[in-house]
């Protein structure tokens, strides 16, 4: 099948990478639309579609919807609003382009970002009749933060004021005063109509007062300059390549700089260094290779090179370490929780854990001002200072935008929840380093003739985990083993009194009590630790600190009624009456284990029953013996 002529035609030419955002109607799918039809970038049968579809779903009475061209999705059509990130391909005879239409609702502030990521530009428009928005704000601070140095302040819907001048001045004034903090090298301001193409592809004879260029021609004319062009090698290893014992080659696609056969390469993590002997492509090999290029590059030296890798330029290194400062876009309903294990992906290296160290400030999209806060709630934007188990190799994002960016996945969902790009390393000083010690656990435990491990009873408050850890923590002393009890309300009375009921101090709550635990655990204890613990990524967190040789969920399994019945504390009464909020299982979730080494159900045997099932369990997995 032949490609279609402008695509053909785009073959060679210079892309523009551009974004499309601003507030909900602001007339961004609109624009497109129109700048496809007026730079005949649309097929006439793709034209009596579009037609049709106006007829039945548009929203201009008996015009032709542009927005509809870029809307494909039937939710959008229906809504009448973009709700995920639409790309289109479009060629004019001096330049080829890629756009990304992004949402302007709230709600899908991470598709938008997603789509900035990528962009050289940003068109940001406005509707006339509103003005600057805090949508507006806040689409613009993240085009800064992600990079993008040149702005097209879009005033749209200029038909719908008259055409007037004054109206057109005073958004492009406000505007101005707002983004002169932000950094940007450029912001072309245009009057236009998407609906009616004025000053789209030519200037309107309707803003006779504006000389400035149409929108096409500014897009096909602005220079932004190659954002790899002069940056050191960077080639992050996405796959090893061995198709057999004779061939061994690492793939991916060079993120900046350029390499040619004989270069001398390091790999970032280990410093080991050696020189490129191919370059291997689909269409054979190459001489040299440059940013944007996939490519597989085989070395002469036979040295350790994983997925995650990166090889980098000797001479110019990117930064390693396990923590640095960053700013984060929150991307998840749930908020962010300083403290809290995520696992972290920075280019093609994965993170299996990492969390925030130290949540410094939000920002206030309305002012760029820091603001003091705690957490980040959904689509918030922070600054933060991140903390991984294994060291990661990097750029400032400022530097480079392809090796300086990060996401933060939920270990137990697997879900993105936040985007975040790479200030600086923070390099530990001499009272922080890790101090080793000279007596080990196992040391300590064979001194004691016994395994650590954590017992972990998890539950209702009310439903029995006190009763039953004691019980269990009695008949382990009668045996002589040596044991600690941790029990939540009396962390409570010192450690973490600083600490409420609501999700984050919750998970605080129990990330102190795991470090006091492998603590004990690394003084060779078994440690008893009885905590509601409502969360099961709060739960694996602990079970990932330990491993799974030293870790035993107990679940006290009890109905929340008999629980809330027996209140033996009268917790739920104080909850109940409002003096405690966020209760779990009143007002706050409780999440059950899936899969718990021991499950004890509390309606059906005594406590003395279901402690000595806890101690047959510690005994199957040769953990105590019970002669």
């Amino acid at each position: 099948m032949e490609a279609a002529p402008f695509v053909a035609e785009a073959d060679g030419k210079d892309q523009l990478r551009f974004i499309t955002c601003g507030s909900v109607d602001d007339g961004k799918s609109t624009l497109i639309g129109r700048l496809l039809h007026d730079s005949k970038m649309i097929y006439e049968d793709q034209l009596q579609a579009l037609t049709r579809d106006s007829a039945n779903q548009g929203t201009t009475g008996g015009d032709i919807d542009f927005a509809l061209l870029v809307d494909g999705l039937e939710a959008e059509r229906e809504q009448g609003n973009t709700i995920d990130v639409a790309y289109r391909f479009f060629t004019t005879p001096r330049r080829s382009f890629m756009v990304a239409d992004t949402p302007g609702h709230e709600q899908y502030t991470r598709n938008m970002a997603t789509g900035a990521s990528n962009a050289q530009l940003a068109i940001i428009l406005i509707d006339a009749r509103k003005g600057v928005l805090v949508q507006t704000r806040r689409h613009s601070f993240i085009c800064s933060l992600l990079g993008i140095r040149h702005v097209l302040l879009a005033v749209n819907k200029i038909d719908l004021v008259d055409y007037r001048k004054d109206v057109f001045d005073g958004i492009v004034h406000d505007y101005l005063a707002f983004a002169s903090e932000l950094g940007f090298t450029s912001i072309i301001p245009v009057p236009i109509s998407a609906r009616y193409g004025d000053n789209i592809v030519k200037r309107s004879g309707n803003t006779d007062w504006y000389d400035g260029p149409p929108l096409l021609d500014y897009l096909e004319s602005v220079e932004v300059g190659s954002e790899t062009a002069g940056l050191p090698f960077r080639f992050p290893v996405q796959w090893v390549n061995r198709p057999n014992l004779d061939f061994r080659g690492y793939t991916g696609t060079i993120a900046s700089g350029s390499v040619a056969v004989g270069d001398k390469i390091v790999v970032a993590h280990s410093a080991r260094s050696s020189r490129v002997r191919r370059i291997v492509t689909y269409d054979g090999d190459l001489a040299a290779a440059e940013a944007g290029d996939a490519v597989t590059i085989t070395l002469e030296d036979e040295i350790d090179v994983s997925r995650g890798d990166m090889l980098a330029s000797p001479t110019q290194p990117p930064e390693i370490a396990d923590r640095f400062a960053a700013h984060l876009i929150w991307m998840d309903e749930e908020p962010m929780v300083p403290g809290r294990s995520y696992a972290f992906r920075i280019g093609t290296q994965s993170i299996a854990s990492g969390s925030i160290n130290r949540f410094k400030y939000k920002i206030d999209v309305d002012t760029c001002e820091p603001v003091a806060a705690a957490t980040l709630n959904f689509n918030e934007i922070g600054f933060c200072e991140v903390a991984t188990v294994l060291p990661a190799s990097f750029d400032p994002y400022r530097v480079n935008r392809r090796t300086g960016s990060f996401i933060m996945i939920d270990c137990y969902t697997n879900r993105t929840v936040g985007a975040g790009m790479i200030e600086f390393p923070l390099r530990r000083s001499a009272s922080t380093a890790w101090q080793p010690l000279t007596i080990d656990k196992e040391q300590r435990s064979t001194l004691k003739h016994q395994k650590p491990c954590i017992i972990w009873f998890t539950g209702f408050s009310g439903a029995g985990k006190s009763t039953i850890a004691n019980i269990v923590d009695q008949k382990l002393f009668a045996r002589s083993y040596h044991t600690m009890l941790l029990d939540g309300d009396n962390l409570r009375r010192g450690l973490n009194r600083d600490l409420l009921f609501t999700k984050a101090d919750r998970m605080e709550n129990i990330r102190r009590a795991s470090e006091v635990a492998k603590l004990m655990l690394e003084a060779g204890l078994i440690v008893i630790c009885s905590f509601v613990s409502p969360y099961k990524t709060d739960r694996d967190m602990v079970r990932k600190l330990v491993g799974n040789r030293e870790f035993v969920e107990v679940f006290v399994d009890t109905p929340i009624d008999e629980s809330v019945r027996r209140d033996p504390k009268g917790v739920y009464a104080k909850a109940k009456s409002g003096k405690i909020k966020n209760f779990t299982g009143l007002d706050a979730p409780y999440e059950a284990p899936n899969t718990p080494e021991v499950h004890l159900k509390t309606l059906d045997e005594p406590p003395e029953q279901l402690a000595n099932r806890v101690l047959d369990a510690l005994a199957t997995q040769g953990i105590i013996s019970m002669k």
